[in-house]
């Protein structure tokens, strides 16, 4: 059955080229969530946007955007990959709140409030201190919110990212992240955090980087499959998905510009170590081109019926951003 459902990654950065593509029609995913931006400001940003449109234009037959998600239907039924757009950080609106609007109606479908470090909205998961959502970061929310723009919180520290739960108004995403039950890295999820998201009707992305698994780049397929069974044993499996956090074919400079942006003048390491500092050994079971369909059989020698399956598999992805991508009346 998986040839005939809607397939959605949350998130990717991988190297966006036309033999990618090819492997992503390949692999039957439907639509992927691709990081536009890390650090870039909003000019930046919009050149972001025209290299895409060249890309877009160059493999019309095989990826096309998303605006919405009668797109996404629309990409299952002409066999094209959708591709929609979200930043992993602020970054796109400088300090200027009418920007929000500007970077949606461009395309920018998701933004994160902030990515690890504190930002003029929120703190990120790796400052020390978290004083929670600033001023200004309580008015983008409220703007999110009215323009149709998802919040994800992935990158966000807990304090901050309980509070944006209560502030918003409509539910919001972890795009990439699991149980810090499972992991302790920083960047994994409190149970708090996680009952707190799904009380509120919000969507939790199970990632496949090997940083934030059991066992790393050994975590197993079905351990992995088991981390999501024993969440939806606790908060619902209509609150799950997957969110891979896939950098495929990137190199160690992309890295670079994740952790350290302009910011810094050395070296962060990110998740803590030193010997983190490269990209970690690739999951065996998650090539490029299978992954996706690997994790819907083990969710299903699991245990997880079919409904449920798909519904982790993209369903919930679709029927979350169906709702909230739409502008408030």
């Amino acid at each position: 059955m998986y040839q005939n459902e809607i397939i959605v990654d949350g998130l990717q950065y991988c190297h966006w080229d036309r033999a990618y593509f090819e492997s992503l029609q390949k692999s039957g995913v439907t639509a992927v969530h691709a990081t536009l931006v890390y650090h870039e400001n909003a000019r930046e940003t919009l050149t972001r946007f025209a290299e895409w449109n060249l890309l877009f234009e160059r493999n019309a037959d095989l990826i096309m955007p998303v605006m919405s998600m009668e797109d996404i239907r629309s990409a299952k039924q002409c066999g094209k990959v959708g591709i929609f757009f979200g930043a992993q950080n602020c970054s796109p609106i400088d300090d200027e709140i009418g920007l929000v609007e500007v970077m949606r109606k461009q395309g920018l479908l998701i933004m994160q409030l902030t990515y690890n470090n504190q930002s003029l909205l929120a703190a990120g998961c790796y400052e020390q201190e978290d004083a929670g959502i600033t001023r200004f970061g309580k008015q983008v929310i409220e703007e999110m919110n009215r323009v149709g723009m998802v919040i994800d919180m992935s990158h966000s520290a807990e304090r901050s990212t309980l509070e944006t739960i209560e502030l918003s108004a409509r539910p919001i995403c972890i795009s990439h992240a699991n149980p810090s039950n499972v992991h302790s890295a920083l960047r994994n999820k409190s149970p708090e955090v996680i009952r707190a998201l799904t009380a509120r009707g919000g969507l939790l992305g199970f990632s496949l980087y090997p940083f934030h698994l059991p066992d790393g780049s050994k975590c197993s397929l079905e351990t992995f499959c088991q981390m999501i069974a024993e969440t939806a044993d606790e908060v619902g499996v209509e609150h799950l998905a997957i969110g891979s956090d896939l950098c495929l074919n990137q190199p160690q400079s992309v890295l670079d510009w994740m952790r350290n942006g302009r910011w810094s003048k050395s070296l962060d390491y990110g998740e803590g170590s030193a010997s983190n500092a490269g990209w970690p050994a690739a999951l065996p079971w998650f090539p490029d081109s299978s992954g996706m369909k690997n994790i819907y059989k083990g969710l299903r020698d699991i245990g997880f019926n079919e409904a449920e399956t798909t519904a982790v598999m993209g369903g919930n992805w679709l029927n979350f951003l169906d709702a909230g991508l739409r502008p408030a009346l």
